[in-house]
Parts: C-alpha cells; sequence; structure tokens
C-alpha cells in the first residue's frame, strides 16, 4: 500500500508529504505546508550555503510553542539520495548532507525548522571556512546595538584588508561572517574574533562584553567568539527560526546595518519578506562562498 501523504517530485526526486495543514507557529497559523514551501522556493539560493556541510536539524515536529530538539545524526529512513558525513562532536555523529532541494524539502518535512551549520566543510573538519562574530544582546540592549557594534568590527576588519558580510540570526542578535576559504584554524578563527571583541570592549566598554557571564549582558553586546570552536554550529543562513513568526537568518547589506545602528530600521525578515529580497536583489551571502582572504598571523 503506498504511504499516505501528498505525492510530489522535486527535481527528479520523489518525495511523500505528511500533516501538511498542521499548524507549526501557532501565533499566526503558519502551517507545515508554509514551511516546506518556504525551502523549496528558497532551495537555489540556500543550498549552496549547505553543501559539503555536515548539518544539525532542530525539529519542531509539535510546532515551535513546543520544546523541539537537536537531531545530529541522520535518521535511518532518510532518502538513499540524502547523503550522511561525520560531523563535529565526541562522538562524532553521522549528519545528514542537504546537496540538492529535494534534500532541503525533504528536511522541512521532518519539520527541521531550524538548521545548523558548521563552518568548516565535511571533508576537513578541522579546518573552518571562515570566522563568525556572534552578536547577542543583553536586554535593553537590542539589534540597534547589535549593529553598531559590527559597524565598529567592520573598521577593525578593514585596517587589516578583510571584509565582512552580515545576516540577522533570525532571532534577536546579529552575525558577521568573515570567509576565509583558504588555510585556517578553529583556533586561529577563535583568537582572531576574541582579539578583536576584546579591542572594541576595551574602547567601548559600556557596550561590548567578551566574557560569556550572563550577569554582566545587562544592555551591553556580548561579542561571541566561542562560536568559532570545532565542535560549534551557528544558525543557517536563509534558515527559518523557532520564534513565534517564521522569522527568517537573513543576509543584510551594510547600509541597512548602518540604519539600523542609527534606529532607522529593524532588521527582522519573515518568510515571504526573504523571498521577494532574493527575488529583486539575490544572495546577498553568496560572496561569502567565494572570497578568498588571510587572517593576521596566518
Amino acid at each position: 500500500m503506498a504511504p499516505k501523504g501528498t505525492h510530489v517530485t522535486v527535481g527528479g526526486r520523489a518525495l511523500t508529504l505528511t500533516n501538511l495543514d498542521k499548524v507549526l507557529y501557532p501565533e499566526v497559523g503558519f502551517t507545515k505546508a508554509q514551511v516546506i514551501d518556504y525551502y523549496a522556493r528558497i532551495a537555489p539560493v540556500m543550498v549552496p550555503h549547505l553543501s559539503g556541510r555536515a548539518l544539525t536539524f532542530k525539529r519542531f515536529p509539535n510546532g515551535v510553542d513546543r520544546d523541539g530538539f537537536f537531531e545530529k545524526n541522520c535518521p535511518g529512513h532518510r532518502p538513499d539520495w540524502v547523503p550522511v558525513a561525520v560531523g563535529p562532536g565526541t562522538p562524532p555523529p553521522r549528519s545528514c548532507c542537504v546537496e540538492e532541494p529535494a534534500a532541503l524539502v525533504w528536511a522541512g518535512n521532518q519539520a527541521a525548522i531550524e538548521i545548523h551549520v558548521p563552518m568548516a566543510l565535511a571533508a576537513d573538519l578541522m579546518a573552518p571556512r571562515l570566522v563568525v562574530f556572534d552578536f547577542d544582546p543583553g536586554p535593553p540592549a537590542a539589534m540597534r546595538e547589535c549593529a553598531a557594534v559590527a559597524v565598529a568590527v567592520r573598521e577593525v576588519l578593514h585596517a587589516v584588508g578583510l571584509e565582512g558580510w552580515c545576516k540577522t540570526s533570525g532571532s534577536k542578535g546579529l552575525q558577521l561572517y568573515v570567509p576565509v576559504n583558504g588555510p585556517l584554524t578553529h583556533e586561529h578563527a577563535s583568537s582572531f574574533a576574541l582579539a578583536v571583541g576584546q579591542m572594541l570592549e576595551r574602547q567601548m566598554p559600556d557596550k561590548v562584553l567578551t566574557t560569556m557571564a550572563k550577569n554582566l549582558r545587562t544592555g551591553k553586546v556580548f561579542v561571541d567568539w566561542s562560536q568559532n570552536s570545532f565542535h560549534k554550529t551557528t544558525i543557517g543562513v536563509y534558515s527559518l527560526r523557532a520564534r513565534p513568526h517564521p522569522t527568517v537568518s537573513t543576509p543584510v547589506a551594510w547600509d541597512e546595518v548602518e540604519a539600523a545602528a542609527s534606529g532607522d530600521v529593524a532588521l527582522v525578515f519573515e518568510a515571504a519578506d526573504v523571498l521577494e529580497r532574493v527575488a529583486e536583489v539575490g544572495d546577498l551571502f553568496a560572496p561569502v562562498l567565494t572570497t578568498v582572504q588571510v587572517l593576521p598571523g596566518g
């Protein structure tokens, strides 16, 4: 007997989609069908940023208002065309890889709302491709303060001949990626991010923090340099987030970051907004995949 569900073909792959009417974002009535539709439509720009990486899914089969769970090991019931790769961690998981749009649609059907991505390719887990600065605001600090710190980090990067690209976390923070796409270690990436953060902490002690003590974060932006560690993953670009609304980790241009630092824009984007942005401006994060740079001391 054929399995129940809706049968579709994506890029020549046959898939059976289930429970499409299930509401995964109760506050706004955003359904599983809409999650899958978003991932199907964003796949052309999202998949290149996932390709070759051992991914971690965060699944919310009962909706974002219920506890989700991280899935580091690719389930045994995956289609045989969804490859697995050794991921970071001890013991090392056998993680799913997303190499084509159909795999992203399949993940959406698993209610894998969030896609978390390591800095390194699965083929060489010891060699991250980039450095990430994760700006995490301590209330009442918010996106405006994160954007101001990102602009300050950009000035430091420019002083040493580096370029960076920003994206929202899709939650409350902002992230700045510095592509290297060449020889790099996790230790070097972490030490560089920490050094830049500490420089700004000395210059802006009332605004920037590099220590992890949450009781010190009130009103400041924590520059989380530890996201460059071997075992860490970061929310993938274009991933949905498990928030009350279907917000997305969205690439933003520097003029938008500057406007946010001035308080002129909020930098919050939902799934429909992102699809419109991509149709208009393409993938603002594409340079992260190809730009080759060398960190100081590299």
